[in-house]
């Protein structure tokens, strides 16, 4: 059996860094975890290739020699899924589909032979058996959560690990918060469910075998989920593995009730994670209230975040307008928020409801939704706001053009500099980031509109915080993909 695993193409969106890319030479920046994983659990003496369309095109040769083109893809990667399926169905091979798109909108694609929906550790064995005697069914689901301490390693193999910024790895699934409008406890549930330290390990070990030094990213909706295993088992795992070793910096997703952990904090610091994506969605504590984000209410956010920051975790962080309580006073409070925290990767969003969630019904019995959600931060809804909709968009691109203004954004990393106590990581500097230094003096401090915010920025790091000057340069850079996407 020949098998294609195909993973369809991002749009230019805030998450996808393209822009950013370009500087380091880079076409991604991650690869396709799920694929690498369901790639591993095929039989081996199947011939397996991957095509990440991220990277590379995906061609008519490639197609022809497939006998099935196994494909998973996000919501936000619809359109591209759409081209694929098509070019699958006029060259004849077969399909087999699944992840988050095709779990949540299966109904939608009729063309698409096969449908290994929820997780797979669960759903594609008995399709993979059904195969083997020559009759699988069209759609194979289940209710139950699979047990990811059996899920194998990723097939790094499939790789060309040089296309990417950073690789990504997963330790849990799940969270215990039920936030309305996510559909991560729908997907995965509430009880986060975790591999062994030990597996881990074993995933570090492979990658870093292959030569890889650069970042890895923990993609765990929230990583914190299991703090007592974390303290106990991974982290102290972690920070032995780490001893002796060059580069590989950590990032992930957590809840911002990190901040009240003073001890979990220094343990992931030690353990090299040094960057946080965290859903601060909103100052308002009525909206807050209303999307049920018991974890952020009733706290200082702001000083939740320096916090956070000041332990040495750059704080990344996603914010959403359009919450029924938010009055026309949210977008300048977005703006001060976001501006006085120093959140320099701030992902800003209208409000949306996606499939599954508590939002998504509420919703449907009020009458207010409008389709299918996007999944960008694109300024698109697929809900009725209550506020007048001419006065949300205009709000949400006044939020987009203060936030990545050239003077506003390189303030913004000044406050964050100012705060920041950089892990000693042990990353070396090597010729791309060189590359990408020269690039950046060029476009954004001798073409760009910005060069005067640019240098003033680059020559105050030098002086006052010469440590993290390599960074000061990485957030020049992010903020030209940043306006590249808002379009300023």
């Amino acid at each position: 059996m020949k098998v294609l695993l195909v993973y369809p193409e991002f749009p230019d969106t805030f998450w996808s860094f393209k822009h950013a890319l370009k500087f380091v030479h880079k076409k991604a920046a991650q690869p396709p975890l799920g694929l690498l994983t369901v790639g591993a659990m095929l039989p081996k003496d199947w011939e397996i290739r991957l095509v990440d369309m991220n990277v590379t095109r995906l061609t008519e040769r490639d197609l022809h020699w497939a006998d099935y083109v196994f494909i998973s893809a996000m919501i936000v990667q619809k359109a591209s899924v759409n081209e694929v399926i098509s070019r699958c169905k006029k060259v004849g091979v077969k399909i087999a589909a699944g992840g988050p798109l095709f779990t949540s909108e299966y109904d939608q694609f009729e063309e698409v032979d096969h449908l290994i929906l929820n997780e797979a550790e669960i759903t594609l064995p008995p399709f993979l058996k059904d195969l083997e005697k020559g009759c699988p069914r069209h759609i194979y689901q289940t209710s139950d959560f699979a047990d990811i301490k059996e899920t194998p390693a990723p097939a790094w193999n499939l790789l060309d690990m040089k296309r990417y910024a950073a690789m990504s790895i997963q330790f849990s699934r799940g969270c215990p918060f039920n936030c309305e409008f996510c559909n991560v406890t729908a997907l995965f549930g509430h009880r986060p469910r975790i591999k062994e330290a030990n597996q881990i390990i074993a995933e570090l070990d492979a990658i870093y075998n292959q030569g890889w030094r650069g970042r890895v990213f923990f993609v765990d909706d929230n990583f914190i989920g299991n703090k007592r295993y974390l303290k106990n088992e991974l982290l102290p795992a972690l920070i032995d593995w780490r001893k002796g070793k060059k580069g590989i910096p950590l990032n992930t997703e957590a809840s911002v009730n990190l901040a009240d952990d003073p001890a979990l904090m220094s343990m992931m610091v030690q353990a090299g994670f040094d960057t946080v994506f965290i859903g601060i969605e909103t100052p308002d504590e009525e909206s807050l209230a209303e999307c049920n984000k018991k974890q952020n209410k009733n706290r200082d956010l702001v000083q939740s975040v320096k916090t956070i920051q000041r332990a040495g975790l750059e704080v990344q962080a996603g914010f959403i307008v359009g919450f029924d309580h938010d009055t026309p006073s949210i977008f300048q409070r977005q703006v001060e928020f976001i501006q006085k925290t120093g959140i320099v990767t701030a992902m800003v969003g209208l409000l949306q409801a996606p499939f599954g969630t508590p939002l998504y019904e509420r919703l449907k019995k009020e009458g207010r939704l409008l389709g299918d959600m996007s999944g960008d931060t694109d300024g698109t809804t697929n809900i009725i706001p209550k506020m007048d909709p001419n006065l949300l968009k205009d709000g949400y691109r006044y939020i987009m053009s203060h936030i990545y203004s050239p003077r506003n954004y390189y303030q913004r990393v000044r406050v964050f500099l100012r705060d920041y106590k950089k892990p000693k990581i042990n990353v070396p500097i090597d010729f791309q980031y060189v590359i990408a230094f020269f690039r950046a003096n060029i476009r954004l401090g001798i073409i760009g509109k910005e060069r005067f915010q640019y240098w003033k920025m680059l020559f105050w790091t030098l002086f006052r915080k010469p440590n993290l000057f390599p960074l000061a340069v990485t957030f020049a850079i992010y903020g030209y993909h940043f306006r590249k996407v808002a379009k300023l």
